[in-house]
């Protein structure tokens, strides 16, 4: 591309310092290249012009050409405005503005060719056309433009610093007028060719500048694709060099410990999907390379049991193993459950977590270096330095997407070799998701649920009817049952308007009043010790109701619990919701989720409650979830590691691209790994420039 590219936006005409600053921290624009790459986000059609005659108070916007006859001043005071008769051959329209009346005066001359653009209204019975787009046909003859005109998005402080979407839409005609702008082409002709798309050049000034809607598809699917295209080839890349390149430790055998396990200690069958899985992870650890896989499981699929039988075959190969989650709640989950399991295997188990006593660290540590442990489950308290492995063969990291990518690299600098690498969610992730952020990694898929689960029912009622769940309530208390009710905040906010865990903690204390009921309180303000407290009340059956925050989003297990009530429900996303809802549902009895709401929803709050309602599914309502709120931030390495900025393409709307994008990139690493061929070179140059100067993470997923 044309060195003019990199210049930055300050030099371009009509910018200067001042805009250049409001569009570096506003829009991300610090170059031309960044303002070329400022998609619009739709088109105004601008292909007909009408004749005043044809004037209709159904037209939502209209295009004439005409002249101005004569301007004058109506009304006073705050209804003071500016009027001008615009006529063309077949009759007249008026033209009122109520600010910038001195401006327009002064910009626009009498009998003088203009192009009008905005919304007709019937006023007195005469058209109206109030603060028009106005521009001299000479001069938008002279200029770049198209016959769609592109909208540009903008904030608040841009629009107050008139920068608006015309001025952003001039701008870009500055710089597409400039001489030295050139685009040279960024993907091989055996793609351009055979896929017949537009060319890089076309495309960036046909999706400004569009004469057709045919003009903005080609364009964008160009330019969609080659986004798309270049995160995959990245991914898969590093995917082919770590596979080739990165060495495993070798777990060989299947020894006693997993088939004491197996045959002494499971009272109930695996599920098909987790016997699959379990295969998969097998064969990557009997394979000489690093596994790096991710685990994907609805909520009680049982990944918790793959992950300990993944264990047991690092414990049968002399290796040790850690299980990272992101809360201590968790943390213990794992540690009871894994115990009970293993109860009378040869394997030792420790918790390591930010509140383990002094003497239980020592011990700890010591039994890590002499191998006395062989499995340690944590917190982030596993990646400390003074937490040294013998030799550390398998991770495990659980709900992946609550660690840095920074923390997780900790653990991996606690091994000589790479350790394999099992990442694991109860977050389903669309498969477009999937492939752009794990894009790198094998993934497994737990798609059944174990055999005699009922499915959850799930209800909503507004606060008009909360004494009917009140008495649903007591009703499942009365038959033994035990009942979460989860908050979105811990104390009011002015901002606000939902239920907040203090206030509804006193109002639950009056319909459910001690000593007949017992209920528990865990947030996340709450001292370790306290949490543990009241968490051991609930799961001893001692307390009928928990009363929480989102604290017990994940790690809670309790199969008694049968009802899962959530206030202010709309304010929740939908996959935290299903998240939630899946905190019941675990024993053999009928389980319910009430979502209590508003009485008034907006229409995107509405459609998420529908979708739980609809469904239990949770991969349909990770779909769903994309496509309402988008993918959310996918750069950076809180979330994901990953070093990219969707500036066109949508993972939501986009899966039919992507699938194309990913196929083409397997298929040329296939035939040159390492991009050498002649064709390639652009390839190679063009990985060079998007990602060359950015730490990738692809090694520790």
């Amino acid at each position: 591309m044309s060195e003019l590219l990199d210049t930055e936006i300050k030099f371009l005409p009509g910018v200067g310092p001042k805009r250049a600053e409001l569009l570096s921290e506003e829009a991300g624009i610090h170059t031309f290249r960044d303002l070329v790459s400022y998609f619009p986000y739709k088109y105004v059609d601008k292909t007909r012009f009408y004749n005043v005659s044809e004037l209709d108070t159904d037209m939502q916007y209209v295009q004439l050409k005409g002249k101005i006859r004569r301007f004058s001043t109506e009304g006073g005071g705050t209804a003071k405005r500016l009027t001008a008769d615009f006529y063309d051959e077949t009759g007249m329209v008026r033209l009122v503005w109520f600010k910038g009346q001195r401006w327009v005066l002064n910009a626009y001359k009498l009998e003088k060719e203009y192009i009008i653009f905005g919304k007709p209204t019937l006023f007195s019975g005469a058209f109206n056309i109030v603060h028009p787009e106005i521009e001299e046909v000479e001069k938008k003859a002279l200029r770049v433009s198209s016959a769609y005109e592109a909208q540009y998005s903008t904030t608040e402080k841009m629009k107050d610093h008139f920068l608006h979407s015309k001025t952003i839409a001039k701008l870009m005609a500055t710089a597409f007028s400039q001489p030295s702008l050139r685009f040279a082409e960024t993907l091989p002709e055996s793609i351009t060719g055979t896929m017949k798309l537009m060319s890089l050049s076309d495309a960036m000034f046909r999706i400004h500048f569009p004469d057709s809607n045919n003009d903005i598809e080609n364009a964008r699917f160009r330019l969609k694709f080659e986004e798309l295209f270049y995160i995959q080839l990245n991914l898969l890349r590093y995917k082919g060099i770590r596979t080739r390149k990165t060495h495993g430790f070798l777990f060989s055998i299947v020894g006693d410990r997993l088939n004491s396990f197996y045959k002494n200690n499971l009272s109930f069958s695996l599920t098909g999907a987790q016997k699959r899985v379990i295969r998969e992870i097998r064969t990557d650890l009997g394979s000489g390379k690093q596994m790096n896989r991710l685990l994907q499981g609805d909520v009680g699929s049982g990944k918790t049991m793959v992950a300990l039988m993944s264990m047991l075959i690092g414990a049968d190969n002399g290796y040790q193993s850690c299980l990272m989650a992101p809360t201590e709640v968790l943390a213990i989950q794992h540690f009871n459950s894994i115990s009970h399991f293993i109860r009378g295997i040869d394997a030792g188990v420790a918790l390591l977590t930010g509140s383990t006593k002094r003497s239980e660290r020592a011990r700890i540590e010591k039994g890590l270096l002499d191998g006395s442990i062989s499995i340690l489950i944590g917190t982030h308290a596993l990646i400390e330095e003074n937490v040294k492995y013998r030799n550390l063969g398998l991770v495990i990291i659980d709900e992946q997407h609550r660690f840095g990518v920074a923390q997780r690299a900790k653990l991996w600098q606690k091994s000589d070799c790479p350790p394999h690498v099992l990442v694991m969610t109860a977050t389903p992730i669309p498969r477009t998701l999937a492939m752009t952020l794990y894009g790198d990694l094998d993934v497994s898929v737990i798609d059944e649920m174990p055999p005699g689960r009922k499915v959850i029912k799930t209800m909503t009622f507004t606060d008009a009817e909360r004494e009917k769940v009140f008495g649903f309530m007591r009703r499942q208390i009365e038959e033994g049952r035990q009942i979460y009710v989860v908050y979105p905040l811990i104390k009011e906010s002015e901002s606000l308007d939902y239920k907040d865990l203090e206030d509804g903690l006193e109002s639950m204390a009056r319909a459910f009043p001690p000593p007949q009921y017992c209920i528990s309180v865990v947030h996340g303000r709450m001292t370790p010790r306290d949490k543990a407290i009241s968490m051991n009340l609930f799961r001893k059956g001692q307390a009928h109701i928990m009363v929480a925050t989102t604290v017990i989003e994940v790690g809670v297990d309790i199969p008694n619990a049968s009802v899962m009530v959530v206030e202010s429900a709309e304010r929740f996303g939908l996959s935290q919701l299903h998240q939630l809802r899946g905190r019941v549902g675990r024993g053999a009895d009928q389980s319910f989720c009430i979502l209590m709401t508003s009485h008034r929803l907006s229409a995107d709050a509405a459609e998420r409650i529908n979708t739980l309602i609809a469904t239990n599914d949770g991969f349909e309502i990770a779909e769903a979830d994309l496509r309402m709120r988008g993918p959310g931030d996918l750069e950076g390495t809180q979330q994901s590691g990953m070093a990219f900025d969707l500036k066109i393409a949508d993972l939501g709307r986009d899966g039919q691209i992507l699938n194309l994008a990913r196929s083409r990139a397997e298929e040329i690493l296939a035939n040159d790994p390492d991009l050498e061929s002649s064709d390639n070179k652009v390839l190679k140059a063009g990985l060079k420039r998007l990602f060359g100067k950015k730490f990738t993470w692809s090694e520790i997923s």
